[in-house]
C-alpha cells in the first residue's frame, strides 16, 4: 500500500494550525470537559479550580474592547465554548469583530437554539464566517462521559445541518477524537461540510486529567490509557490510508506527528483499519 507524501512544514499546533489571532470573552466553561487543556491552565493559574471552572464568568473589560481589522482570521472562543448563558453577550462580541471586517472562526460544540440564533444575527457578514462544531463521537454516551454538560451527537449534528442550510461556511473538528470509530463522524458529517474536518488525538491527556481533578478516578484514568491505546499509530496510519486522498480531511498536530514518524514505512495492519464510511474509496 502507498502512502501520499504529507507536507509538513512550520510546527504550527493547537489553535496555531486555524487562526493568527484568538479572542475569548469568558473565563470558565458550563460544558466542563474532563479534558480541557484551557481548565487546565486556569487551575494551574490558579484563576480557577477544579470545582468553579463550570462557572462562567464575563469579562467586562473584553466585551466592552472595539475592534479593528485584523490581519488573518480570529478564531473565537479558543478557550470556551459558545453556551446558552451567555449566548447574548457572545452575539454583541462577534458583531463587533465581523462588523470591523473580520473573517472568523467561530468553534464551539454547538447548542442548536444558540447556532438558530448566531446564523440570523451575523446573515450580513455571513461571508466573513466559518463555523467549526467539534464533535469527536457518534456515540452520545462516549460524549456524555468526557464531555459532560456539552450537546448529545444528534444536537452537534442538527446544529452543522442548520448552518450548512442557512448557507454558511461549515468546518467539523474531530479533536479529540474520543474513541476509534471517527469514521462514524465523518460519515455523517460530510455532506454538510462546505470546508474541512479535522481529525486529532487527545493532547497530553493523563496530564491535564489530573490537574482537572481525576487524577484518584479511577474509571475516568482507567477510559483514558484505553482510549489513548485504541489511538494507536497503526490505528491513525489507517486513518491515513482511507483519507489521505480526501480533499476534505485535514490532520491535526498530533496526527501528522505519526504520519511523518512513519516516513516510507507506512505498511498498516487491516484489523486497525476503520470501517470504510459509504461513498469513500480506499486508494
Amino acid at each position: 500500500m502507498t502512502f501520499k507524501a504529507i507536507e509538513i512544514t512550520k510546527p504550527l499546533f493547537g489553535t496555531k494550525e486555524w487562526a493568527e489571532k484568538n479572542e475569548n470573552l469568558i473565563c470558565g466553561c458550563s460544558h466542563d470537559c474532563k479534558y480541557c487543556y484551557a481548565k487546565a491552565i486556569a487551575i494551574r493559574m490558579k484563576r480557577k479550580n477544579q470545582f468553579t471552572w463550570r462557572r462562567e464568568v464575563l469579562n467586562q473589560k473584553v466585551l466592552s474592547k472595539t475592534f479593528r481589522k485584523r490581519k488573518g482570521t480570529i478564531m473565537y472562543p479558543s478557550s470556551h465554548d459558545i453556551t446558552p448563558q451567555h449566548l447574548h453577550e457572545n452575539i454583541i462580541h462577534l458583531e463587533k469583530i465581523l462588523a470591523a471586517g473580520n473573517k472568523v472562526l467561530i468553534v464551539s460544540k454547538p447548542h442548536l437554539d444558540c447556532v438558530k440564533s448566531m446564523c440570523n444575527a451575523f446573515n450580513p457578514f455571513k461571508e466573513n464566517i466559518l463555523f467549526r462544531f467539534t464533535i469527536g463521537s457518534a456515540d452520545s454516551n462516549t460524549l456524555k462521559f468526557w464531555e459532560p454538560h456539552a450537546p448529545d451527537f444528534d444536537e452537534r449534528l442538527e446544529s452543522l445541518k442548520y448552518a450548512f442550510n442557512a448557507g454558511y461556511q461549515t468546518s467539523i473538528s474531530c479533536e479529540p477524537m474520543l474513541d476509534d470509530s471517527v469514521d462514524q463522524v465523518v460519515e455523517k458529517v460530510l455532506p454538510y461540510v462546505t470546508e474541512t474536518i479535522w481529525l486529532g488525538k487527545p493532547n497530553k491527556l493523563i496530564g491535564r486529567l489530573s490537574i482537572n481533578g481525576f487524577k484518584n478516578d479511577r474509571l475516568t484514568m482507567e477510559r483514558a490509557r484505553r482510549l489513548m491505546k485504541s489511538l494507536s499509530d497503526e490505528y491513525i496510519m489507517g486513518l491515513y490510508a482511507i483519507y489521505q486522498d480526501n480533499p476534505k480531511i485535514r490532520w491535526k498536530d498530533s496526527i501528522k506527528k505519526v504520519i511523518e514518524i512513519a516516513g516510507h514505512d507506512c505498511e498498516c495492519v487491516e484489523s486497525k483499519k476503520p470501517k470504510l464510511p459509504e461513498g469513500i474509496l480506499e486508494i
